[in-house]
Parts: structure tokens; sequence; C-alpha cells
């Protein structure tokens, strides 16, 4: 922090900073940051607001040091007007003693709305866009906001900035995970029902036709209406599975792979089997990729390899962890090019671990099963 390292405020500045940086979800940053403001500058009362994406509004407009009873009396959120929005304009931050003397102040206040004097305003910017404002009002135990306190806050919105655009950044990706979960689960249920469904079409049609003629094989058609219903009740249940993990952050990587083994080798009579050596602690980030990574496996391994038994074996390494599914069935040829444009999952598979610091390689010959190997740092 330079020159102001050993003064109690900037000590303090230096722990909100690692409090708002750890934190990712964007509501939780807003609120750690307005409250914060108040209490580094010795504020009564603070806001921050972030713009709506017309300019003419606040979508969010978070308070602190007041009540909640007084927030409701307040009513809707202000109109980024008067010294609001010039703080959303202006680059620069702004001080005063009395707000009710500045020319861009309105005049009024809404009947519940504390009288306030003292204010200081401060600018978010990122990238050279403002993104939001700080705003501190009526200055304890003094006539007004000093230098002291401005520089703080203009730290404060410094680290604000960062700490908002990751949030965002954030939000984005788990929204954009939800994307691609949603993607894949639709061409799985196209891949897995849609022939099932064809084949339950044309065996009822057959069923019906022959009721009359020749009822043994009408009743066999309706035989095997029931044997491919069940079958797809079975494949439909794996994939909601599929959906809907086991809680990586309460069993692990290891246990939510057997289930997931467990479930699977019993809805598609397969032998599977799970091996792990070592207990290195994995961050959840990297347990919730390489869980992933192993589902899209054994879904490829269910839907194209017509083998019998599949493996997975897991090592938790002191310095990586690799995760390898091994199956015995047809295998095929990783490079070529149909292979890889109708099997997104691999190019998905190989991305995931990339994104850790790893890589993955597929092993496979039409065949011969297919191997596939995902080795990334544990620290990722």
């Amino acid at each position: 922090m330079g020159e102001g390292s050993g003064d109690p405020a900037f000590a303090a500045m230096s722990d909100v900073v690692l409090a708002i940086t750890s934190e990712l979800r964007l509501d939780t940053v807003l609120e750690r940051l307005v409250r914060a403001a108040r209490e580094l500058a010795g504020a009564r009362y603070a806001a921050l607001g972030i713009p709506d994406e017309d300019g003419t509004g606040f979508d969010q407009f978070l308070h602190d040091g007041m009540s909640d009873e007084l927030v409701a009396e307040l009513g809707p959120l202000p109109r980024t007007h008067g010294l609001l929005g010039a703080m959303l304009i202006d680059r620069e931050p702004f001080r005063s003693t009395d707000i009710t003397q500045d020319p861009r102040f309105r005049g009024w206040w809404p009947d519940a709305h504390p009288v306030m004097r003292s204010f200081l305003g401060v600018p978010i910017v990122s990238r050279g866009d403002i993104i939001g404002a700080l705003y501190l009002t009526d200055k304890e135990g003094g006539t007004g906001f000093d230098a002291r306190d401005e520089k703080l806050i203009v730290v404060l919105a410094a680290h604000a900035a960062i700490a908002i655009e990751n949030a965002r950044l954030f939000e984005a990706s788990r929204e954009l995970s939800v994307m691609e979960e949603r993607n894949r689960l639709a061409r799985e249920l196209h891949d897995a029902m849609a022939q099932n469904l064809f084949s339950l079409s044309l065996n009822a049609e057959a069923a019906a036709a022959l009721i009359e003629s020749d009822p043994g094989r009408s009743a066999s058609e309706l035989r095997r209406v029931q044997e491919l219903a069940q079958r797809t009740q079975v494949e439909l249940r794996s994939l909601v599975f599929g959906l809907r993990p086991a809680q990586l952050e309460q069993d692990g990587l290891v246990a939510t792979i057997g289930k997931h083994l467990d479930v699977l080798g019993r809805a598609h009579t397969l032998k599977a089997e799970l091996r792990s050596h070592g207990d290195a602690t994995l961050d959840p980030r990297t347990e919730r990729e390489l869980y992933r990574i192993v589902q899209e496996a054994l879904s490829n391994v269910v839907r194209h390899a017509q083998a019998t038994a599949v493996t997975v074996d897991v090592e938790l390494g002191v310095e990586s962890v690799t995760v390898e599914i091994r199956d015995d069935g047809n295998g095929f040829d990783p490079s070529a090019r149909a292979i890889r444009e109708r099997r997104l999952g691999l190019t998905s598979m190989r991305e995931r671990a990339k994104a850790l610091g790893g890589r993955l390689t597929i092993d496979s010959v039409p065949g011969s099963g297919t191997t596939v190997r995902a080795q990334v740092p544990c620290g990722s």
C-alpha cells in the first residue's frame, strides 16, 4: 500500500480487499463493498449504485446504515439524476460539505428520507467505463469528508471494479456451464431416445395390424413394445441421474464417480469397476471438471462402444491427478474427421482438461476398445 501501509485504515483496506476478491457471488461482493466504504470513510450512510442498460435508472442500488424499515419506506430505486447521476458521468471523485448547496441537487427527498449534508461520491471505473459509483453521506464526528477519506474510497473503488468484473465473469461462466449441460442432455436425449421411440412406433403399428389376422405375432410385437418401453425408461433414468449428479463437495470425486458407475452398470448391464489410488485433496473446480470428463467418457461408452465392461482408474498424486476410463468396446479411429465432427464431447473433454492446465489423450483403434486419459495438476 506504499506510504500508507502502516495506517490502521489502510490495514483495514487490505482486509477488505482480501474479502471481496475471495468472493465470487456478485450480490455478496456489492454488499461487502458498500459496507466497507461506510466503515472506512466513517460515514453514517453509504450506497452503491449499478446503472441499468439504458443509463436512466439503477439496476442495483444497495444501502448501508439505513434500517430495513426505512429502506422499505423510501420506495422504488432512485433514478440516475442529480449528484447520483453525475458520478456515473464524471470519472473524478466529488466532495461537498453540504450537498444541498450544490446546483445539481434536486432540492427534495422522499418524506421518510433522512436529511444529509456532507457528501463523497466516487465512480467505479473498469476498462475506461463507469460501471457504478460509491456514495457516502454524513461524516460522523466531523464537518465533512477530507482528502484522506477520498483517497481511501478511490483505492476501494479501484479494487471494487476488479471484484465486480470477476464476479460477473464467474456468473457468466456458470450460466454458460448450465447451457452446455442442457445442450449435452439434449444431445443425449435425442441420441438415446429417438431410435427407441421410432422402434416403439413401428412395433405398435405392426401389433395393431396383426391383431385380427395373426394374434400370435401381434402378441409377440406387443411384448417387443413392452421391452422397448422398459429399456427406454431405464436409459432415461440414467440420463436424469447424469443431469443431477451427487454433490461433489459432499462426497468427493472418487465417491461421486463410484455412484455414477453403479447406476450406469445396472442400467446398461455393464461390468463397471472403479479403482482409486492416493488421497490428495482437489479444489472444487478441478473435481467438477474431471467429473464432467468422466461423465462424458462414460456416456460415449454407453452410446457408441457396445462394451461389456468399463473401468475408471483415479490416481490422486502429490502434484497431479490422473483419471483413466477404459472399455472393451468396438473402438474407433479418433483422428477420423467424421468422428471429430459427430462426437463434440471429445472436443469438450480436451478443452476441460486444457482449462485445468493438463491434457487429455484418447487411445483407440477399431475393434480394440478405448482408453481416455486425463492428467491435470492437483492445484488447478
